[in-house]
């Protein structure tokens, strides 16, 4: 029988943030792609059956008590390893990355999906292994292979962005778990090493993202292109901002990718500073009702859920803005929820209905 509790307990919080943020952006992506042309249905419009056919997932996810999500999300990893080696072995390959799986209709990209899964699966072992003095060194082996497998896999494709993601959304919810202090301090030291090493591992290409990265102005008109027009857009919007579809950069076409990467650049531009505010206040809400959902879970495994969610979203924001305002290199992370892609969005919108699900069902044991 189904428990009108559901209802009564529903999370409309979230849901409204979630769409006043997506609605902002739809606005954003209108201005941003009036000088696109040659498309037949513009991208706004397309951002917008991508948010309907979200909220529908989100509201079909959350309907799903995530509590038998716990049985099935080993299983859940073994396919999505299974599908991202065959991205490797028969995938799409395009623009030198091989990041997608042709169905004919759709390209189903297997990285993407690992993000949702990771979280799954890492909550799982967290809930299930918890230690009350924090986890050492040895007890973190099988939770760094879980999150390394997938990590190495998507490398190969290669995808920086997206492994790097998931290394910070595993870490996170690690620190979360409690690790010692001895295993953290081995633990920086190693990253640090990793750092170092893992530069003679990076493609050509990858290494240029990061020498633009450090000075951008080495050459203005070849890879530093997209971040010096960012830089200019952003800080050309004062304090109020020029208006709304009269900024420059985006509306003469200096700004590229201005729909997708680099949208937050436009509405910097066009709403200034004050405008920048509101957008980053709107979505330190949803981070911090995120965090909030976690704490009133009813279990530890829809906690350490929604703290994945939460560390999902906070890292793709953190890595986007700091990725358009020039303090991290450009690796292709969307801004969620704001950024046109159908991709993104599914994906957000199903993390916002896994947050739903263990919000509507805090109050039962």
């Amino acid at each position: 029988m189904f428990d009108r509790r559901l209802l009564t307990h529903f999370d409309w919080i979230l849901l409204l943030l979630v769409c006043l943020v997506t609605s902002i952006g739809i606005l954003n992506l209108y201005s941003a792609a009036a000088s696109l042309g040659g498309s037949a249905t513009p991208v706004y419009l397309k951002q917008i059956y991508w948010l309907l056919i979200g909220l529908i997932i989100a509201l079909g996810v959350s309907s799903f008590d995530y509590r038998h999500l716990e049985h099935y999300s080993f299983l859940l990893y073994g396919i999505n390893l299974v599908l991202l080696l065959l991205t490797l072995l028969v995938g799409k390959t395009s623009m030198g990355a091989t990041r997608w799986i042709s169905f004919g209709f759709f390209n189903l990209q297997p990285s993407e999906i690992m993000k949702l899964v990771i979280i799954l699966t890492l909550a799982r072992f967290f809930a299930d292994k918890g230690h009350f003095l924090g986890y050492t060194l040895r007890e973190l082996v099988i939770p760094f292979a879980l999150l390394g497998l997938p990590v190495l896999l998507i490398l190969k494709q290669p995808d920086l962005g997206t492994a790097m993601l998931i290394i910070f959304i595993g870490g996170t919810m690690a620190l979360f778990a409690g690790i010692r202090r001895s295993a953290v301090l081995v633990l920086g030291f190693l990253g640090s090493l990793s750092l170092v090493g893992g530069w003679f591992l990076l493609h050509d290409y990858q290494k240029e993202r990061i020498r633009t990265f450090l000075n951008p102005e080495r050459d203005p008109l070849g890879s530093g292109y997209h971040i010096i027009q960012s830089k200019i857009a952003v800080g050309s919007g004062g304090f109020f901002g020029k208006g709304y579809m009269q900024g420059t950069q985006s509306q003469l076409s200096f700004l590229p990718e201005r729909h997708t990467d680099f949208a937050f650049s436009v509405f910097a531009e066009e709403w200034g500073f004050s405008g920048s505010l509101l957008l980053l206040a709107l979505y330190l809400f949803i981070i911090i009702w995120g965090i909030y959902i976690a704490r009133r879970a009813a279990d530890r495994f829809g906690m350490f859920l929604a703290v994945g969610v939460v560390a999902m979203l906070f890292w793709h924001i953190v890595v986007n803005l700091g990725m358009v305002i020039g303090l991290l290199p450009v690796v292709g992370v969307p801004l969620p929820l704001f950024s046109y892609g159908g991709t993104s969005m599914v994906t957000t919108m199903i993390g916002t209905g896994m947050l739903l699900s263990v919000s509507m069902r805090r109050f039962m044991f």
